[in-house]
Order: structure tokens, then C-alpha cells, then sequence
């Protein structure tokens, strides 16, 4: 058993407890201030902040590698608009540099999946950040399936000059995917509904893999910028009543009033970039402000590695530099991450029986200069600042 003493603990469900103690194995054992059992290492922290391990609800850690060049680059196989079938356990890398470089900066989790270059790219899982076989580190595989919409899927098969070249085109291919996979599972419930009278359908990889998405298992994250293309994903998502989340929605603020009364789940970013393509006009810290005050549940993501890995808590804080509420930024990177991709049983706050992802730093992690001193994964010492 390992035991925090005397730090200010902000649990992420509401409460801080100053003095606070903190016995953990594995999972989460005791929250308080005063623990009466016994523990093998005793770290007292008296002065730092002890907070939930950050979460990265959107990047595509140890898929595209640091220093590489292609040789790393296995986020995107672009040479089929539809590859539901792709599984990012199977690309990710966890000798990657990313993962000590988010160890370092207090992050246990991170959503991880393909890229943006078809309309369905693939299963994200989200891992740990610890360890060196992915295996070992998987949180939970597959986690949610990606779709993308507009400018990205459209530019990829265009300059292949192949379909889809449109935003038509490529919602139709989505469209025409989970189609398939309706019909697929309701073909093979009714094979199944008598075996000997009925022919066993034809084994479909992609159509299995999409079986998660339409039976409500899973979300879909859908990649989309412009307003229109945030329209279209919930269109979608009604249209097969889908679980999702909006990736990006750097148009955010332009649709508000949707995504309130929608209740979607938002995970905006990267913001600390340039605005390199039309899509990004208006891309804005203040919409971190804007849509949480609304009521929308909005996490922040860094997109790894369009902002690296270990700049998550600077976006906090610049979030909230821009106005966003202190609590929502930290809950930001934090409960709301893992509410919006459906982990929260298990991460995300610091309550008895989760996980013992911990992350003590010298003041909060959304305060600028805040430096992460201890690192917890699964209640093994992943970091400890020198």
C-alpha cells in the first residue's frame, strides 16, 4: 500500500480536501484526512497539489512517431475510405517518447486512434501511460470508432482522384457503411434465431467491426471543423442512433445552441496551433469559455502531436486565461474527458475504487509554470520529478 499525506487533494467530483491523505494499491483505497492503515511507501506532499491523472480524450499518441518521419507514421492507412476494421492497438507504439513525455507532465490516459484521412478510419482505445506493451497498458480496446468529415477525407481522395470528393460523398459512404451494418447484424440475429433452418451469412470484417457502433457499445468520434460538418455528424448520429462525441468543433460557438440542446459531448481542440487550413478560421480559446457555459460537457485535446503530448495542462490554462471556469478546465483534462468518452467509472476523479491515477504537482496543473512532481499509474510510480 502506498500513501499521500498532507496534500491538497482536488478529487474532481466537487471536493478538495487540504491536508489531505490519499492509500492507493492498484485502485484507490482511502480519500481523507486521516488514514489508519498501514502502507509501504509514504510520500508526504505537504504544499503540493494532489489531482486526478490527466486525461487526453483525442490524440494519436504512439501512432505517429516522434522523430520518424514515415517510418513511424501509422495513424492514416489511406487507401480505403472505409477501414472500421483498423484497431490502434495494433499501430501504437509504446516505445514512443510521448508516453515519458506525458508521464513527466502528470497524464496516465490518453484516447489514441487513426487519423483523419478516411471517412471511417478505425478503433481508438484508450491506454495508459505507463508501461511497454501496449497489451498491458489497454484501459479499453476499441473505445470508440472515428469517422471524419469535410476538408481532411475530401483533400486525401481527391488528390487520388477517387470517392469520395465531396462532403455528399463522404457522408453517403459513412451513411451506406452502417446501413450495411444494420442489415449485417439483422441478418445474423435471424440465422441465429434458428440455426438449421437459415443460411449462416458471410463473415464481414469491417461489418463486424462497425457491430460495437450500431448496437450503442461504443461512440463515434467524428472529426469535424465547419459548422456544417458538425450538423451532419449529428444528423448522423440521430439518423442510426449512434453514441458520439464532436472532435475539434473549431465552429463550435457558430452551432451552440445545437450542441446544447443536443447534449453532445465535445472534445475541442487543438487550439495552440496556427490556423493552417480554411477549416480553422475560427478557431479560439474563448469557445473553451463559450460552450461550457453553455452547459456542453467540453474536454481538451492536444491532437498529438498537432500540440505535443505534454502541453495539455499549458491548454487548460490558457483556457481558462480566456475565461473558461477553473473547475470546468481542470475537469477539462480530468472527469469531463473521461465522462465524454465513457471512462469515467474508471478514471478521472480520485474517489475509493478507481484506478490509482494520481498526479501531484506544485500547484494546480491549470495554473501556468505548474510543474508535475509525482506521477501514479495504476498506483505504480511512473515519474518522480529530479
Amino acid at each position: 500500500m502506498k500513501l499521500i499525506k498532507n496534500a491538497r487533494i482536488i478529487t474532481g467530483t466537487g471536493d478538495e480536501i487540504e491536508n489531505g491523505e490519499i492509500a492507493f494499491d492498484d485502485k484507490i483505497r482511502y480519500v481523507g484526512t486521516k488514514y489508519s492503515g498501514t502502507a509501504d511507501e509514504v510520500y508526504d506532499m505537504l504544499g503540493y497539489v494532489a489531482v486526478p491523472g490527466l486525461i487526453d480524450s483525442h490524440c494519436h499518441v504512439g501512432l505517429f512517431g516522434d522523430s520518424t518521419g514515415f517510418e513511424g507514421a501509422d495513424a492514416n492507412e489511406d487507401s480505403d475510405p472505409v477501414t472500421p476494421h483498423l484497431r490502434a492497438i495494433d499501430g501504437i507504439n509504446p516505445q514512443d517518447r510521448a508516453f515519458c513525455d506525458a508521464l513527466s507532465s502528470g497524464i496516465t490516459t490518453v484516447v489514441t486512434g487513426p487519423g483523419s484521412a478516411n471517412p471511417i478510419g478505425g478503433q481508438f482505445a484508450a491506454i495508459k501511460t505507463y508501461g511497454h506493451v501496449v497489451d498491458d497498458m489497454v484501459l479499453k480496446a476499441p473505445c470508440a470508432m472515428k469517422m471524419a468529415l469535410g476538408e481532411n477525407p475530401k483533400t486525401v481522395y481527391n488528390d487520388k482522384n477517387q470517392s469520395p470528393i465531396t462532403r455528399m460523398g463522404t457522408v453517403a459512404v459513412i451513411r451506406e457503411a452502417l446501413f450495411k451494418a444494420v442489415n449485417y447484424r439483422d441478418e445474423w440475429a435471424e440465422y441465429r434465431s434458428d440455426e438449421e433452418e437459415n443460411d449462416r451469412p458471410e463473415f464481414d470484417m469491417k461489418l463486424e467491426a462497425l457491430l460495437p457502433v450500431v448496437n450503442r457499445e461504443i461512440p463515434v468520434k467524428f472529426h469535424a471543423h465547419r459548422a456544417d460538418d458538425i450538423c451532419s455528424a449529428i444528423r448522423i448520429a440521430k439518423e442510426f442512433n449512434l453514441l458520439y462525441s464532436i472532435e475539434h468543433c473549431s465552429d463550435g460557438d457558430i452551432v451552440s445552441d445545437l450542441l446544447a440542446r443536443e447534449s453532445v459531448a465535445v472534445n475541442l481542440g487543438p487550439t495552440l496551433t496556427d490556423r493552417s487550413k480554411p477549416e480553422l478560421k475560427n478557431l479560439s480559446f474563448d469557445t473553451y469559455k463559450n460552450l461550457s457555459e453553455q452547459g456542453i460537457d467540453v474536454s481538451i485535446i492536444t491532437d498529438h502531436p498537432e500540440i505535443t503530448i505534454e502541453n495539455l495542462p499549458l491548454c487548460a490554462a490558457l483556457a481558462v486565461s480566456h475565461g473558461m471556469d477553473k473547475d470546468k478546465a481542470l475537469g477539462a483534462i480530468t472527469s469531463i474527458a473521461a465522462k465524454n468518452c465513457m471512462l469515467l467509472s474508471r478514471i478521472g476523479t480520485i474517489e475509493v475504487g478507481k484506478d490509482a491515477d494520481i498526479a501531484v504537482f506544485d500547484r494546480s496543473p491549470i495554473e501556468f509554470n505548474a510543474k508535475c512532481q509525482l506521477t501514479f499509474v495504476d498506483g505504480k510510480t511512473a515519474y518522480i520529478r529530479k
